[in-house]
């Protein structure tokens, strides 16, 4: 019988990334997709990646999964997933990785699904290969997943082909597709996106719940801050390839410490609006293969000063999980005056 109290439980993260950098080199140019990049992900937790399109959103997950083209990108840095360096992972070992630990639902699935293949063959084939059964056995689980993910008439949806199906559907099926093997970590990059806002809604309650059920972590890319305060524990906000603000999807979206964070809000339409102008952030964002010197924001802030064009800020500690890059955080403390986004 032990006398010793005994020692707390130290959560290990499912997802851990250091100092990732992924360029894209050519002969003409080299692209900075992604630039110092630090997050993790617990066991059970939803976070989001927002920022606009070019931010470096999908390039981290795709990174996070090796689906870069080798020969043209050079990536740098840590990428752990349950313990498994996945930079070091090769042939049998990345495979197995791929769709058994981790698997990733697509922005658009018609690219994603194969158009030669039936629904539950795709479906099926993925069984088979990651848990050694027989084709039957992998027709079967396919109908229980697209009874899982609410496929109506599903044992005829399993000989339909992908082009013989709505978007709604369709993205159904990369979802049942992509939960076949259980993974521990589910990637979804801007799942919902082509998608009307019934089906929308519909497929972000059903993937919150799915989540739930199995256990899984999750990282959901996006740039529709509604999507985030639905689905996110945690949100991790990216401009020109950096993480500029992190913490819980109410400390960052109603109390926003990065100038832009704030102005992604201030652009957002929401209910209580009627009236009232719509602050848009100006500019574009910069050409990732010359950015600019100091913060890559600063071209586009409307509290920059020459400090901020001369120097890359680094990570600020805020609180418990919290962290922003800006020199100006003392002048964002000031709580904004605007209608919190609801969580």
């Amino acid at each position: 019988m032990s006398t010793g109290s005994s020692a707390p439980l130290v959560s290990v993260p499912l997802v851990s990334v250091k100092d990732l950098n992924v360029k894209f080199v050519s002969r003409e140019s080299t692209v900075n997709a992604v630039n110092d990049v630090n997050l993790t992900l617990d066991p059970g937790e939803v976070l989001c990646i927002i920022g606009e399109s070019g931010s470096g959103k999908s390039v981290s997950m795709r990174a996070l999964m090796r689906l870069l083209p080798e020969r043209r990108t050079k990536i740098t840095g840590a990428l752990e997933v349950d313990g498994k360096d996945v930079l070091a992972l090769k042939g049998k070992e990345l495979s197995a990785f791929r769709g058994g630990l981790a698997s990733m639902i697509f922005q658009e699935p018609m690219t994603a699904l194969d158009p030669v293949y039936s629904i539950g063959h795709q479906i099926a084939e993925t069984v088979r290969r990651h848990e050694g059964c027989t084709m039957q056995k992998g027709l079967e689980r396919a109908l229980e997943l697209l009874e899982l993910v609410k496929v109506p008439s599903a044992e005829r949806r399993l000989k339909a082909f992908p082009h013989e199906l709505s978007g709604g559907l369709r993205q159904r099926a990369m979802i049942a597709l992509a939960l076949s093997c259980r993974p521990k970590l589910l990637l979804a990059d801007e799942p919902t996106t082509a998608l009307d806002a019934t089906v929308q809604i519909q497929v972000l309650i059903l993937l919150r719940k799915l989540q739930e059920e199995m256990g899984m972590g999750m990282i959901f890319v996006t740039h529709d801050l509604g999507v985030a305060a639905e689905i996110a524990d945690r949100v991790a906000v990216m401009y020109a390839g950096r993480i500029v603000e992190t913490g819980t999807v109410q400390e960052v979206l109603n109390s926003p410490r990065h100038p832009y964070t704030r102005g992604m809000l201030s652009s957002t339409v929401h209910g209580n609006m009627r009236g009232k102008d719509i602050e848009a952030i100006p500019g574009s964002p910069p050409d990732l293969r010359s950015l600019p010197t100091g913060c890559s924001f600063a071209p586009r802030c409307r509290m920059a000063d020459d400090g901020c064009r001369a120097e890359v800020p680094a990570e600020v500690t805020l609180g418990p999980g919290r962290i922003a890059r800006c020199f100006k955080l003392d002048e964002t403390a000031a709580p904004k005056i605007r209608e919190p986004m609801p969580a």
